[in-house]
């Protein structure tokens, strides 16, 4: 229960908050949003089930509203509140301005701070490594011969952070560093070994440190599912003791199926086993203690066996060259089921990845013995280290992938997704094989919902067609399993401040003629408007009507691609400010997150129903599985999801309240189809003209 000194002390708080804040309106929305969450986590509502899904319009304030309602809750019961997003933006304005102005006016006193994965730290074993020592290692070390420039940029760094002008951190370097350089110098938890005295002062571990003592942590979905695959607790603080904060919400589905999938090459594999193989050798020979040649043998073996079965798939793939030829170069297995001629071999597969993986570790845990010892100078022991990471990575990445391709599904869920593709334009023809989960609400359940203190999941669009049902299956929640569910409306004047507007049009966008007629539409409705963005459902039609335009307009279009998106943005605003006209064309991910307030944007023109079309293998076979189960995915899957994306769309026109203009829909699906009104209703209310 939420004790009466809790919500004195939000009462308070939200006072202080409201006196500090200039033009401060106070929401009926945003209350109810704060009382909801606070009791939602006390377990007001359901003890065992302390879980609220927030969809909060935009102008409620969610980030303040989930704040408030965590933390003083969090500090009363000694726990800590993780808020988990999907953006940088989102990041940066809850660690440089909500969390400081929330921890100066609330009276608490906590810590708080941004928890980043170990890539977002330079591994200084590995930087040495690069920029000196043994001139052989130093070369193996680099992906391609390095020059003079990269050398020095290097050892710049090194310097710059025992002389503590730098800390480690990508995000802090003065001088940006290119991305395949980066890969090379950073940590991962393979090469590292924290028994070594160069790694007590590791700026990640340095980091580490900091975050124990921290009452609030800010992480993104990525960081969170690596700590909850390795079971929580590892990363951030164990679930049990922690009220965790999924911000953008909808992202999650996504997210967590693509940290769940796993793929390799095999021919590819075949040649880092041969490297395996003689690092395995090197260790025995720079290792006194005979504990190391029993795993090493055993390792060989494996790694041997693994070899030629890789190379017994390859050849059965070279012999579908005629598949490969009419997929497209890829090959994907109907309901997730495999040939059975192929079935044996994946099962060995499986096992021989997952032997090697064992005697690998127990390879490395006699390393890290000998390390702990002393029994090897320092450079030879980093040099070790860092081999070592490299091929565990990729063990285990190997043993995952060949885990799923041979297990049995599970004839009450969904099938895995399984499909090889085929590479070209090496010495030698390649294949990847994949899989991947289609529906993750299973795993969502046994990592987070059944283990964390508590959970709030908010975003601005969390409901398809004005229903939870949707994100609740997709998250693998249900409406009646004691989850709460809240959609609290936005305070925007709609139906005053902005017209939806669907004109008349000859065509559809099936028909061949649509995308001529919309560049006439286009070229009519951006005459005289000052800020323009139009939104197409693909590049191809954007760029077709760039061309189109070609001559006829007044001004330059800006154009998604032509520039990085922050230099488009900036460039459609000064002219905004200059009193110029101008015209932003992007596809769908201008759709999502895009904040142009105010004179920034009047005119909105989305020219197509955001229907997304399954050409994933995953979204096949998720389409495949609904088919087999007697649904319509059309209707299950395709219309929900193009709902949630045209109200994204349409939100970025209002982003204040005093925010005003005109949205047109060029498509008449929205009024000629069964499905349109369902569509039309899920969207704020607008005033609308249809023609």
């Amino acid at each position: 229960m939420l004790s009466d000194n809790v919500k004195t002390q939000i009462r308070t708080i939200y006072k202080a908050i409201a006196s500090a804040l200039p033009n401060f309106r106070s929401r009926r929305e945003q209350n109810y949003m704060v009382a909801e969450i606070s009791k939602t986590l006390a377990g007001e509502y359901d003890k065992h089930r302390r879980i609220i899904v927030v969809e909060a319009g935009t102008g409620i304030g969610k980030s303040l509203s989930y704040i408030l309602g965590t933390i003083p809750l969090a500090l009363a019961s000694k726990k800590k509140v993780c808020i988990a997003t999907a953006t940088v933006a989102l990041q940066e304005q809850l660690l440089h301005k909500d969390l400081p102005f929330f921890l100066q006016h609330s009276g608490l006193d906590f810590k708080f701070g941004l928890v980043k994965g170990r890539q977002r730290y330079v591994c200084l074993a590995k930087l040495e490594m690069l920029i000196g020592g043994d001139n052989g290692m130093q070369m193996a070390m680099w992906q391609t011969k390095p020059d003079q420039s990269q050398v020095d940029m290097l050892q710049t760094l090194l310097k710059d952070y025992h002389e503590g002008r730098w800390n480690g951190e990508l995000d802090t370097l003065k001088t940006p560093i290119p991305d395949h350089l980066w890969q090379q110098i950073a940590c991962d938890k393979h090469s590292c070994h924290r028994q070594n005295a160069s790694h007590r002062n590791c700026p990640f571990h340095k980091a580490r440190e900091d975050v124990d003592s921290w009452d609030v942590l800010i992480a993104n979905h990525s960081l969170l599912f690596a700590d909850l695959e390795l079971g929580g607790g590892i990363i951030l603080p164990d679930p049990e003791d922690m009220y965790y904060v999924i911000d953008e919400a909808h992202h999650l589905p996504i997210v967590a199926r693509d940290f769940s999938s796993a793929q390799a090459t095999l021919r590819g594999a075949t040649d880092w086993l041969e490297k395996m193989i003689k690092l395995s050798a090197k260790l025995q020979n720079q290792l006194k203690t005979t504990h190391i040649i029993s795993p090493v043998q055993m390792l060989q073996d494996y790694a041997a066996d693994l070899t030629t079965l890789l190379n017994q798939m390859a050849n059965y793939c070279d012999t579908q060259a005629s598949q490969f030829a009419n997929s497209e170069g890829r090959l994907r297995f109907e309901h997730g089921k495999l040939p059975d001629v192929i079935k044996p071999l994946t099962e060995n597969l499986a096992t021989s990845s997952n032997l090697a993986l064992k005697q690998f570790n127990k390879m490395q845990s006699v390393l890290t013995e000998a390390i702990k010892d002393g029994e090897l100078p320092k450079h030879q022991a980093d040099t070790l280290m860092t081999e070592c990471g490299f091929m565990l990575q990729r063990l285990e990445n190997l043993a995952k992938l060949w885990k799923m391709v041979a297990r049995e599904d599970n004839s009450k869920g969904a099938p895995l997704a399984r499909w090889v593709e085929q590479l070209t334009g090496g010495k030698q023809v390649d294949y990847l094989w994949c899989a991947s989960p289609i529906e993750v609400g299973f795993m969502l359940e046994s990592m987070l919902w059944e283990k964390a203190a508590g959970v709030v999941l908010c975003s601005a669009t969390l409901r398809a067609l004005n229903r939870f049902e949707h994100f609740a299956h997709q998250v693998g929640l249900s409406l009646n399993d004691g989850s709460r569910y809240l959609a609290l409306q936005s305070p925007f004047d709609f139906e005053n401040n902005a017209t939806l507007y669907l004109p008349r049009m000859r065509t559809e966008p099936t028909d061949d003629q649509y995308t001529a007629e919309l560049a006439e539409h286009i070229l009519k409705l951006v005459e005289d408007e000052t800020a323009t963005l139009v939104l197409f459902a693909s590049y191809w039609q954007m760029e077709k009507v760039v061309e189109l335009l070609e001559g006829k307009l007044k001004q330059l279009l800006l154009v998604q691609g032509s520039a990085p998106r922050q230099q488009l943005l900036e460039k459609h605003r000064q002219r905004c400010d200059a009193g110029e006209s101008s015209i932003l064309f992007g596809t769908g991910s201008f759709s999502e997150g895009l904040d142009l307030p105010g004179d920034y944007l009047t005119n909105l023109i989305v020219t197509k129903l955001p229907f997304a079309v399954p050409t994933s293998p995953v979204e096949q076979a998720h389409a495949e599985y609904i088919k087999l189960k007697g649904g319509n995915p059309f209707l299950q899957l395709t219309i929900p999801d193009a709902s949630r994306k045209l109200v994204q769309s349409c939100g970025r026109l209002l982003r204040k309240e005093q925010d005003y203009g005109r949205i047109t829909i060029l498509d008449r699906r929205l009024v000629s189809k069964r499905y349109g009104a369902s569509l039309m209703d899920a969207l704020p209310p607008y005033r609308r003209v249809i023609e």
